[in-house]
Protein backbone atom coordinates (compact mmCIF):
# COMPACT_ATOMS: atom_id res chain seq x y z
CA UNK A 1 0.00 0.00 0.00
CA UNK A 2 1.56 3.63 -1.02
CA UNK A 3 1.25 5.95 1.10
CA UNK A 4 0.69 9.33 -0.43
CA UNK A 5 0.49 12.47 1.38
CA UNK A 6 -1.44 15.55 0.27
CA UNK A 7 -1.30 19.10 1.56
CA UNK A 8 -3.61 21.60 0.07
CA UNK A 9 -2.25 25.56 0.01
CA UNK A 10 -5.21 26.99 1.57
CA UNK A 11 -6.58 27.40 4.48
CA UNK A 12 -10.39 28.67 3.11
CA UNK A 13 -13.43 26.45 4.59
CA UNK A 14 -14.60 26.38 0.88
CA UNK A 15 -11.63 25.95 -1.15
CA UNK A 16 -11.00 24.53 -4.00
CA UNK A 17 -7.93 23.43 -4.07
CA UNK A 18 -8.50 21.28 -0.71
CA UNK A 19 -12.23 19.83 -2.57
CA UNK A 20 -10.22 18.96 -5.31
CA UNK A 21 -7.16 16.92 -2.50
CA UNK A 22 -10.32 15.34 -0.82
CA UNK A 23 -11.94 13.99 -4.42
CA UNK A 24 -8.41 12.68 -5.05
CA UNK A 25 -8.18 10.69 -2.08
CA UNK A 26 -11.84 9.18 -2.41
CA UNK A 27 -11.09 8.26 -6.25
CA UNK A 28 -7.58 6.61 -5.02
CA UNK A 29 -6.95 3.35 -7.18
CA UNK A 30 -6.07 0.46 -5.07
CA UNK A 31 -3.48 0.12 -3.34
CA UNK A 32 -2.69 4.07 -2.61
CA UNK A 33 -3.79 5.45 0.23
CA UNK A 34 -3.95 9.48 -0.09
CA UNK A 35 -4.13 11.08 3.48
CA UNK A 36 -5.01 14.87 3.74
CA UNK A 37 -2.66 16.94 5.80
CA UNK A 38 -4.63 19.84 7.99
CA UNK A 39 -2.51 21.26 10.20
CA UNK A 40 -1.29 23.92 7.45
CA UNK A 41 -3.24 26.98 10.02
CA UNK A 42 -1.54 25.46 13.31
CA UNK A 43 2.06 25.48 12.05
CA UNK A 44 4.16 28.06 13.81
CA UNK A 45 6.23 30.49 11.36
CA UNK A 46 9.52 29.13 10.30
CA UNK A 47 12.59 30.12 12.39
CA UNK A 48 15.43 28.12 12.20
CA UNK A 49 16.43 28.81 15.89
CA UNK A 50 13.18 26.49 16.74
CA UNK A 51 14.25 23.70 14.92
CA UNK A 52 16.34 20.06 16.42
CA UNK A 53 14.92 19.30 19.82
CA UNK A 54 13.34 22.83 19.32
CA UNK A 55 11.04 21.95 16.94
CA UNK A 56 6.89 22.96 18.22
CA UNK A 57 5.25 19.91 18.12
CA UNK A 58 2.86 20.60 14.82
CA UNK A 59 6.26 20.76 12.61
CA UNK A 60 7.53 17.76 14.18
CA UNK A 61 4.16 16.36 12.98
CA UNK A 62 4.32 17.31 9.54
CA UNK A 63 7.78 16.29 9.07
CA UNK A 64 7.39 12.79 9.91
CA UNK A 65 4.13 12.80 7.77
CA UNK A 66 6.32 13.83 5.16
CA UNK A 67 9.28 11.25 5.89
CA UNK A 68 6.75 8.69 6.18
CA UNK A 69 4.98 8.79 2.83
CA UNK A 70 5.89 7.27 -0.29
CA UNK A 71 4.75 10.58 -2.28
CA UNK A 72 3.28 13.91 -1.55
CA UNK A 73 0.55 15.90 -3.53
CA UNK A 74 0.14 19.91 -3.48
CA UNK A 75 -2.53 21.58 -4.51
CA UNK A 76 -1.84 25.11 -4.17
CA UNK A 77 -3.79 28.44 -5.14
CA UNK A 78 -1.92 31.52 -6.38
CA UNK A 79 -1.88 34.69 -4.47
CA UNK A 80 -0.39 37.75 -5.97
CA UNK A 81 1.93 35.89 -8.65
CA UNK A 82 3.11 33.53 -5.77
CA UNK A 83 2.75 30.51 -3.54
CA UNK A 84 0.35 31.42 -0.24
CA UNK A 85 2.31 31.77 2.71
CA UNK A 86 1.25 29.00 4.78
CA UNK A 87 2.71 26.42 2.10
CA UNK A 88 5.93 28.37 1.79
CA UNK A 89 5.39 28.06 5.75
CA UNK A 90 4.83 24.67 5.82
CA UNK A 91 7.88 23.86 3.52
CA UNK A 92 10.01 25.58 5.33
CA UNK A 93 9.97 23.62 8.00
CA UNK A 94 11.14 20.55 5.44
CA UNK A 95 14.11 22.41 4.12
CA UNK A 96 16.75 21.64 6.57
CA UNK A 97 15.70 17.72 6.79
CA UNK A 98 16.25 15.19 4.75
CA UNK A 99 11.98 14.88 4.34
CA UNK A 100 11.78 16.31 0.90
CA UNK A 101 15.35 14.76 -0.27
CA UNK A 102 14.04 12.42 -3.46
CA UNK A 103 10.81 12.66 -2.18
CA UNK A 104 8.34 12.25 -5.31
CA UNK A 105 5.42 14.79 -5.50
CA UNK A 106 2.76 15.98 -7.74
CA UNK A 107 1.24 19.48 -8.39
CA UNK A 108 -2.41 19.33 -8.94
CA UNK A 109 -4.39 22.32 -10.02
CA UNK A 110 -7.78 23.70 -9.13
CA UNK A 111 -7.62 26.82 -11.53
CA UNK A 112 -6.06 27.15 -14.85
CA UNK A 113 -4.92 31.00 -13.59
CA UNK A 114 -1.91 29.76 -11.39
CA UNK A 115 0.74 29.85 -13.30
CA UNK A 116 2.87 31.99 -11.64
CA UNK A 117 2.64 30.37 -8.15
CA UNK A 118 3.11 26.75 -10.20
CA UNK A 119 6.08 27.72 -11.35
CA UNK A 120 7.07 29.30 -8.11
CA UNK A 121 6.11 26.04 -5.80
CA UNK A 122 7.74 24.06 -8.89
CA UNK A 123 11.08 25.78 -8.59
CA UNK A 124 10.95 25.88 -4.65
CA UNK A 125 10.37 21.87 -4.47
CA UNK A 126 13.20 20.84 -6.86
CA UNK A 127 15.62 23.25 -5.08
CA UNK A 128 14.31 21.40 -1.80
CA UNK A 129 15.32 18.35 -3.88
CA UNK A 130 11.61 16.64 -4.59
CA UNK A 131 11.28 14.94 -7.42
CA UNK A 132 7.87 16.06 -9.23
CA UNK A 133 6.21 13.77 -11.48
CA UNK A 134 4.99 15.70 -14.20
CA UNK A 135 4.58 13.19 -16.94
CA UNK A 136 0.27 13.51 -15.83
CA UNK A 137 -1.01 16.97 -15.39
CA UNK A 138 -4.28 17.22 -13.71
CA UNK A 139 -6.21 20.00 -14.01
CA UNK A 140 -9.85 20.48 -12.70
CA UNK A 141 -11.01 23.49 -13.44
CA UNK A 142 -12.82 24.66 -9.92
CA UNK A 143 -12.35 28.21 -9.71
CA UNK A 144 -15.38 30.52 -8.37
CA UNK A 145 -17.25 27.24 -7.63
CA UNK A 146 -19.41 27.00 -4.30
CA UNK A 147 -18.80 23.77 -2.76
CA UNK A 148 -21.95 21.71 -3.87
CA UNK A 149 -21.07 22.98 -7.86
CA UNK A 150 -17.42 21.59 -7.18
CA UNK A 151 -19.27 18.27 -5.91
CA UNK A 152 -21.11 18.10 -8.91
CA UNK A 153 -17.95 18.39 -11.42
CA UNK A 154 -15.63 16.60 -8.93
CA UNK A 155 -17.74 13.51 -9.32
CA UNK A 156 -18.51 13.24 -13.23
CA UNK A 157 -17.53 9.72 -14.38
CA UNK A 158 -14.84 11.97 -16.98
CA UNK A 159 -13.27 13.54 -13.70
CA UNK A 160 -13.28 10.69 -11.39
CA UNK A 161 -11.14 8.29 -13.94
CA UNK A 162 -8.80 11.68 -14.69
CA UNK A 163 -8.53 11.58 -11.23
CA UNK A 164 -7.57 8.01 -10.62
CA UNK A 165 -5.52 7.93 -13.85
CA UNK A 166 -3.60 10.95 -12.78
CA UNK A 167 -2.43 8.82 -9.26
CA UNK A 168 -2.17 5.85 -10.96
CA UNK A 169 0.68 7.62 -12.94
CA UNK A 170 2.12 8.97 -10.07
CA UNK A 171 2.00 5.44 -7.67
CA UNK A 172 3.66 3.73 -10.82
CA UNK A 173 5.97 6.36 -11.04
CA UNK A 174 6.56 5.88 -7.21
CA UNK A 175 7.08 2.28 -7.53
CA UNK A 176 9.70 2.38 -10.60
CA UNK A 177 11.96 4.07 -8.68
CA UNK A 178 11.70 1.32 -5.75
Amino acid sequence: MLNIFAISGSLRAASTNSALLAALAQNAPAGCRVTLYDGLGRLPIFNPDDEGERTPPEAAALIEAVTAADGVIISCPEYAHGVPGGLKNALDWLVSRDAAVAKPAMLVHASPRSLYARAALSEIMRTMSFVLFEETALEIVLIGKKPPEMEAILTTAENRLAMRAAVQGFAASIRSRT
